[in-house]
């Protein structure tokens, strides 16, 4: 019971992270000089940090302070409201301490199940797309700041060392670094995907619905691992998204291979963990920085014709990049 408490804390502070780091871009960040360049420094400070954050974590245990210092980093970004860059600063650190922290201490929690990481991953999605809106608006969000510091606090009541203070171990096998770079690859995919996903009918209620479909399809996906194993759920998942993108001018098709696409988020973090058994928080990390250079083709402006025919080949793709990790990722490691 205590598990799940500090668990649903974890997926709440998630929300809050993502939801003040959307919130503040667009209300004082994406409409002032160098928007590009804060955009750049933002990503490359949440994702690209979360590497040497999480052998930081590897090494010293404390987990949850971690996030905690995350959530008191995006607090302290809503004090430069009037000053982007440092406003960008703050708020890239404190996303990328927080999903350090929590995506550390989760994996510890998870033994080598995978649906606790679903829970914790999918708010995110969710926190962005609301404070992304509030933020265009005029929602005030004043209180936001001290629930994140609130959420800091009970946080800090479950201090602890989640494992001995030790040095992490990188080693891994020939094969193992295949899978390593397999995954990695996975995840850039994965992230250019999602910026390429465009669909006219995504406006309204199904921009809500397709939202919820992202978040459900990590929590999904990370349940159906521990039920049916990941043959069976990534098999599944993706050739089901590859069918359903054929037919995604269709807002119910669409939503549905949204859906399906995104169960594969919580299997690779999964994965990776299993290939740095004594280096998960670094695992995490390698994974994030592969969501920053998925970015970066869409920063860069890199275009390229979107149809739902190119979103099947991509998760047809994905697939075939996914299979080598159907033999246990954990028995390559040392």
């Amino acid at each position: 019971m205590k598990n799940n408490r500090r668990l649903a804390l974890y997926a709440f502070g998630h929300f809050l992270i993502d939801f003040s780091c959307a919130f503040l871009l667009y209300r004082f960040a994406f409409d002032a000089p160098g928007r590009s360049e804060i955009l750049l420094v933002y990503n490359f400070c949440a994702f690209a940090l979360q590497m040497p954050f999480g052998l930081l974590a590897d090494r010293f245990g404390r987990c949850r302070v971690f996030a905690a210092l995350g959530c008191a980093f995006t607090a302290a970004a809503w004090l430069f409201r009037w000053a982007p860059l440092p406003l960008s600063v703050s708020a890239g650190i404190g996303n990328a301490l927080y999903h350090i922290g929590g995506g550390l201490d989760t994996l510890e929690q998870s033994g080598n199940r995978a649906g606790r990481l679903g829970i914790f991953v999918s708010p995110g999605a969710f926190g962005l797309f609301l404070g992304a809106i509030l933020g265009k608006g005029d929602f005030p969000a004043i209180t936001v700041p001290l629930l994140l510091l609130g959420c800091a606090v009970a946080l800090l009541k479950f201090c602890g060392v989640t494992e001995p203070a030790r040095l992490p171990s990188l080693q891994i096998k020939a094969d193992g670094l295949l899978l390593g770079i397999s995954f990695f690859l996975v995840v850039c995919l994965r992230s250019w995907t999602g910026f390429l996903l465009r669909f006219d009918w995504k406006s309204g209620v199904w921009a809500w619905i397709f939202v919820l479909c992202v978040v459900l399809g990590k929590t999904v996906g990370g349940l159906l691992y521990d039920r049916f194993g990941a043959r069976i759920t990534v098999t599944a998942s993706l050739c089901a998204a590859a069918v359903l993108f054929l037919f995604s001018d269709d807002p119910l098709a669409g939503s549905a291979a949204v859906l399906c696409f995104n169960m594969t988020m919580p299997v690779t973090l999964r994965w990776a963990a299993d290939l740095f058994p004594h280096a998960k928080g670094f695992s995490f990390g390698l994974l994030t920085f592969a969501l920053f250079l998925g970015f970066l083709p869409a920063y860069f402006g890199l275009a390229v014709s979107v149809s739902g025919a190119l979103y099947a080949v991509l998760s047809i793709v994905t697939l075939a990049l996914m299979v080598p990790g159907f033999r246990k990722a954990g028995a390559l490691s040392e």
